[in-house]
């Protein structure tokens, strides 16, 4: 059983006017059929507005869905009794990292979640030093998180999220206020948890470097999805992406030019190793 599982799912977002009355109603997911098993890295694609954030958020129960359904380790989002134990499954780690972090210390930060619910004490301080190790970041435990770089305290919140112990982590758009140092060290600190804690990865990202390593990538647009396949697969499709407003990483475009002007490589190269080694 796969630990995501959406089925026609369909969400509107219904806007009013002043006096309550619909004024318009906007198809944000049109029919997403998904299936995420356990341990994989998926990441999802799309330009502002495709509707990748809006499905973010049914994944951990934010939105519920309009018409079909998404289950989340077997459990239906649309039942209220679910919600608890769907957000300690599956944590969210959103855009900006200051929208997550609460507490004045990094570690007090870090234990906030567990200590909300009910984890004891001993247990909490045990799961603090496995997150911020699991982070890189067990050195800067006392730190005031106000001090810390961008790529640090996103480092931070997904600690939080890893301290609740999750089956599954939802990252939206987690680089996109960070530098090329930040994003680097994020994702990084993302594939680690995926490759040797066996943590299930759901990046949300228009950054097409960052999708490199994942498992599998679904392409979103106008609500739907439009594409899926692994990573070489999906960037082999240049000009499939181009249309719809989506580039592809640099060294990719790069063997693509060159395949234009009758070089002889194959699709979808994804490293700079990957093209010397065919260049050579």
């Amino acid at each position: 059983m796969g630990i995501i599982e959406a089925a026609k799912l369909a969400f509107e977002y219904i806007r009013r006017d002043e006096d309550g009355n619909v004024e318009s109603i906007v198809r944000a997911l049109d029919g997403i059929d998904l299936d995420v098993k356990k341990g994989d890295f998926i990441a999802i694609l799309g330009h502002n507005g495709s509707g990748k954030s809006t499905l973010a958020k049914h994944m951990n129960g934010i939105l519920f869905p309009t018409e079909g359904t998404l289950l989340v380790d077997g459990k239906d989002t649309a039942d209220e009794r679910n919600i608890w134990d769907i957000r300690q499954t599956a944590g969210m780690v959103f855009q900006n990292p200051d929208n997550q972090i609460i507490g004045t210390m990094v570690e007090e930060d870090v234990g906030f979640g567990p200590e909300n619910i009910g984890v004891p004490t001993e247990e909490i301080w045990k799961r603090v030093d496995a997150a911020l190790k699991s982070v890189d970041m067990v050195k800067y435990r006392k730190h005031s998180p106000n001090k810390l770089s961008g790529g640090q305290k996103q480092r931070v919140a997904i600690a939080g999220v890893v301290a609740m112990r999750p089956k599954c982590i939802i990252l939206d758009e987690p680089t996109a206020m960070l530098d090329p140092i930040g994003r680097r060290e994020v994702i990084e600190t993302v594939k680690e948890l995926n490759e040797k804690e066996g943590v299930t990865v759901i990046l949300i990202t228009h950054y097409m470097e960052e999708v490199i390593s994942s498992d599998k990538v679904y392409v979103m647009d106008g609500g739907r999805i439009v594409m899926q396949g692994t990573p070489k697969e999906i960037f082999s499709k240049v000009d499939e992406l181009k249309k719809y407003r989506l580039d592809v990483p640099q060294v990719t475009l790069l063997a693509h030019e060159l395949q234009l002007e009758g070089i002889d490589l194959p699709d979808g190269i994804l490293t700079i190793d990957e093209l010397v080694g065919e260049l050579c």
